[in-house]
């Protein structure tokens, strides 16, 4: 299947995995990119630009396949060391780069220099054309349905993805809600070149998180993620369980008067107990709608496997017997 993302990223589908904190570590990156997507290690679970070099080293051990480092761009109390982050992505060989978060504008220079190409994650139509404007060579859409930070204005992909498609010229990734070929035909259908799969990947025998983690995934339905941090402007979209309970009924509690710290206990630092751990009531953890959608545990290329041998087999006789 040749699309503008797999051309662009010399990939054989068009399949990304999604840069998760605490999971994009180089065994799921390199089992991706190995089955013929695009593997992405979290660069920031690395906690300093020297283990993220380590994690690079140790993903290129894995897979002579392309691969690339997810930076995510966020106010911090601490300075983290960007141009060092990128300095350790350059040195180790990675040519290509998803960022999320603030735009990556001020580190273009950089990185266009270093012949990196980058994929900017973006929910808004407004947001994606400032990414092409300031030079991103992708972008990943990501609609209201995503786990994580689906931003403020609940726009869902089949109207997100259509709109980009009017206004996009560069190539972009359906994110949120994709979990099979179904997902990856509609999205292409809808104007999109791929899809980002971050909570499917989650549940893969090569996510290297603990096996609660993924059997609450198994477990849920669409209907068991929720959206906190509303208030704050930093909506998330977490899986439902006793902490996110508690998250509920303090904003609910305080309102409009909100603040991190009536929450921090519930959303700070929780992944390596959460992932680590397998502590899943322990705190508040990014999870997709698309759980819905996902009742087993394959390997990755498996997975892959499965999406594409669906998504043919839907062109070629479901479509093909309805539009004739």
């Amino acid at each position: 299947m040749k699309t503008r993302i797999t051309e662009l990223f010399a990939i054989e589908y068009p399949i990304i995995q999604g840069g998760m904190h605490h999971v994009g570590l180089a065994e799921l990156a390199s089992a991706v990119s190995n089955a013929g997507g695009l593997g992405i290690i979290t660069g920031l679970t690395q906690r300093t630009p020297e283990k993220l070099a380590n994690e690079i080293a140790r993903c290129r051990g894995m897979t002579d396949k392309p691969f690339g480092v997810n930076l995510t761009f966020l106010p911090s109390f601490v300075d983290t060391p960007y141009e060092e982050y990128i300095a350790a992505i350059r040195e180790g060989g990675v040519r290509i780069i998803e960022t999320a978060g603030r735009s990556p504008e001020k580190y273009m220079p950089t990185l266009k220099a270093a012949g990196i190409a980058v994929i900017h994650k973006c929910t808004s139509v407004r947001h994606a054309l400032k990414a092409e404007s300031i030079g991103c060579d992708a972008v990943s859409v990501d609609g209201f349905e995503c786990g994580g930070h689906p931003g403020e204005d609940d726009v869902p992909n089949m109207i997100l993805l259509p709109r980009a498609a009017d206004e996009l010229k560069i190539p972009f990734v359906a994110s949120g809600g994709m979990a099979d070929g179904r997902s990856l035909v509609a999205a292409l259908a809808l104007g999109a070149d791929g899809m980002n799969m971050g909570t499917r990947f989650l549940a893969t025998q090569e996510a290297p998180v603990h096996q609660n983690v993924k059997d609450a995934i198994v477990a849920a339905s669409e209907l068991d993620t929720r959206l906190i941090m509303r208030a704050l402007r930093n909506t998330e979209r977490v899986l439902r369980n006793e902490a996110v309970d508690r998250v509920v009924a303090i904003e609910r509690e305080k309102a409009a008067a909100l603040t991190i710290d009536d929450i921090r206990a519930e959303v700070g630092g929780v992944y390596p107990r959460v992932m680590g751990d397998g502590l899943v009531d322990s705190g508040a953890w990014s999870c997709g709608m698309v759980a819905g959608l996902i009742d087993d545990v394959p390997t990755v290329k498996a997975l892959i496997d499965r999406v594409m041998g669906q998504a043919k087999e839907l062109v070629r006789s479901r479509l093909f017997n309805i539009l004739g």
